[in-house]
């Protein structure tokens, strides 16, 4: 079981979002503490990319709070997103950049020094395993050095705060092992809010299960109360999202 080891690092307070009538979330609230690495679950559609937007404040709630480490996202979102890493599915990335250009775009985006830009990259390339397609472009890249190439880009101003909304998606077996890996290694200092579909990444990246269901979270607790002593997890996934 996952201990709460400091601050909530990620608040969401009394949060909904309306697109017209349509209420994509409902009053949802919760806490991730720094030290946490927590997967976000539900059925597609149940709301989650919503929640994620509205967290990192790329979406304006309808009604209630999303803070970064005690950083209001509508009213001091600058200096949230300072200490916030966002991994969007499908992220943007520029194909004809190759990742070094990528990473020194950002950096310099970011005013880092010389310096510590030529220390980030170095740090980020080897996290993330990109020095073998440094030089080519992120066009010609397959999938997996892609979604790498998104990462590196997210921890680049090593932030404390992680949002990965679906890091997996669309990889190989091999290239889901080593997202995997890596998010496992961020697990050691950063805190970490992860939206997946692949059951089979909660046991093995998190500690902790928030649940959502037609907008509405539904469960919040360690993976062992989720489970319920080992029951098989699509079974419990079967069970919260039946009407």
């Amino acid at each position: 079981m996952t201990q709460q080891q400091g601050p909530a690092m990620i608040e969401a307070q009394g949060l909904s979002k309306y697109f017209g009538d349509f209420a994509a979330i409902k009053d949802i609230s919760f806490q991730v503490h720094q030290g946490e690495v927590v997967a976000f679950l539900g059925p597609n559609g149940a709301g989650k990319s919503t929640t994620m937007k509205l967290l990192t404040g790329y979406l304006a709630p309808s009604a209630g709070t999303s803070r970064i480490a005690g950083h209001d996202m509508s009213s001091d979102r600058l200096a949230g997103l300072a200490r916030l890493g966002y991994l969007p599915e499908n992220g943007p990335l520029y194909p004809d950049m190759t990742p070094r250009a990528l990473l020194s775009f950002f950096a310099d985006a970011r005013g880092m020094s010389r310096r510590r830009k030529r220390e980030r990259i170095d740090a980020v390339v080897e996290l993330c395993s990109l020095g073998s397609v440094i030089g080519k472009p992120i066009g010609k890249l397959s999938r997996g050095y892609r979604q790498r190439a998104g990462m590196a880009q997210v921890l680049l101003h090593e932030p404390d705060v992680l949002i990965l909304d679906e890091p997996t998606a669309g990889l190989d077996p091999n290239q889901i092992h080593e997202v995997r890996e890596t998010i496992r290694k961020l697990g050691r200092s950063k805190t970490i809010l992860l939206s997946t579909h692949i059951l089979q990444e909660v046991e093995a990246m998190a500690g902790r299960v928030l649940f959502i269901n037609e907008g509405r979270l539904t469960f919040d607790g360690p993976i062992e109360d989720f489970t319920k002593g080992g029951r098989p997890l699509d079974e419990r996934f079967r069970e919260l999202t039946a009407v």
